[in-house]
C-alpha cells in the first residue's frame, strides 16, 4: 500500500505541469488561469486556423523526419561499428558519437552557428537538418546498441554460410532482428528533432520558424490560451502515435 502511494505521488508530481497545460486550453479567459474559468473550444480553434502555427507545423514536421533519416541511417552504421569492432581508440570514438548528449544546447548551438557561417549553411534548410541530426544520432547509436548486444552473431554465420553475402545477411538477418532498436531509435531522434529549441534558434534563417520558436516567440509577446492549446494536441499527437510504437517495441522485443 505504502509503495504504490509512492509510485502515485510520484506520478503525479510529473504529471502536474502537464495536466496543468492542458487544463488551461480550455479555459474562457483570454489568458492561461489554473483552475480554468468555464470552458471552451475557442484556442484550439484559433490555432488550427492560424496560418503561422500551421506554418510551424509544417517546418518542424519536415525538419524532423528529413534529421531523423539522416540521423536513423548514420547512427544505426555507427552503432554496427562501435558494438562489431575491435580497433584503438574505440572508446574514446565512442564517446565522441555521444557527446552531443552531454553538451550544453546552448554551447553546442553557438558552435554550430559558428562552423556553419563558416562553410555557409547558416540560415539554410540543410544547415538545419544537419544540426538535428548532429544532436539526434547519438540516440540512435544507443537503441541500435542496445539491441545489438542481445544479437547472436551466430545467425549471420549461418546465413554466410548458407552462401549469402554480408549485404544480403544485413538486409534480411540482422536488420529485422535489431528493427526495435533502430525504430525506437528513430522515434527518439524524430521526437528531440521536433521539440528542439536552442539549437534552433541559432540556426535558423528567416521565413525558417518551427513549432517550439513559434511558441516560445508567442509566450514572449503575449500569454494567450492558444499556447496551452498547441501545446495540448502536441501532448495527444505524442500519445496517439507514441504509447502503440512504444507497446509495438516491448511486443517485439519479448517474442
Amino acid at each position: 500500500m505504502i509503495l504504490w502511494l509512492i509510485v502515485a505521488l510520484v506520478g503525479l508530481y510529473l504529471m502536474a505541469p502537464v495536466l496543468v497545460v492542458i487544463a488551461t486550453s480550455f479555459t474562457a479567459t483570454a489568458y492561461p488561469v489554473f483552475p480554468p474559468q468555464g470552458f471552451t473550444w475557442r484556442w484550439f480553434g484559433e490555432v488550427l486556423a492560424s496560418p503561422e502555427y500551421l506554418a510551424a507545423m509544417r517546418f518542424s514536421t519536415a525538419l524532423a523526419a528529413a534529421s531523423t533519416a539522416i540521423a536513423t541511417v548514420l547512427g544505426t552504421l555507427a552503432a554496427l561499428g562501435l558494438v562489431r569492432g575491435r580497433f584503438r581508440g574505440q572508446t574514446a570514438i565512442s564517446a565522441l558519437f555521444l557527446s552531443p548528449i552531454f553538451f550544453p544546447a546552448i554551447v553546442l548551438g553557438l558552435a554550430l552557428l559558428i562552423f556553419f557561417n563558416w562553410v555557409g549553411l547558416a540560415g539554410t534548410f540543410p544547415g538545419m537538418v544537419a544540426a538535428h541530426a548532429v544532436l539526434t544520432t547519438p540516440f540512435v547509436i544507443r537503441m541500435v546498441s542496445a539491441s545489438l548486444a542481445e544479437f547472436d552473431p551466430a545467425v549471420e554465420e549461418a546465413a554466410k554460410n548458407l552462401g549469402a553475402s554480408a549485404m544480403r545477411t544485413f538486409f534480411l538477418v540482422t536488420l529485422p532482428l535489431i528493427r526495435p532498436g533502430v525504430v525506437a531509435g528513430a522515434v527518439f531522434a524524430f521526437i528531440i528533432s521536433f521539440d528542439e529549441l536552442v539549437v534552433s534558434l541559432f540556426l535558423a534563417g528567416p521565413g525558417m520558424q518551427t513549432l517550439p520558436i513559434r511558441i516560445f516567440t508567442s509566450l514572449e509577446y503575449s500569454s494567450r490560451p492558444s499556447v496551452s492549446a498547441v501545446s495540448t494536441l502536441l501532448i495527444l499527437v505524442w500519445l496517439v502515435v507514441g504509447v502503440p510504437l512504444y507497446r509495438r517495441f516491448l511486443d517485439v522485443r519479448h517474442t
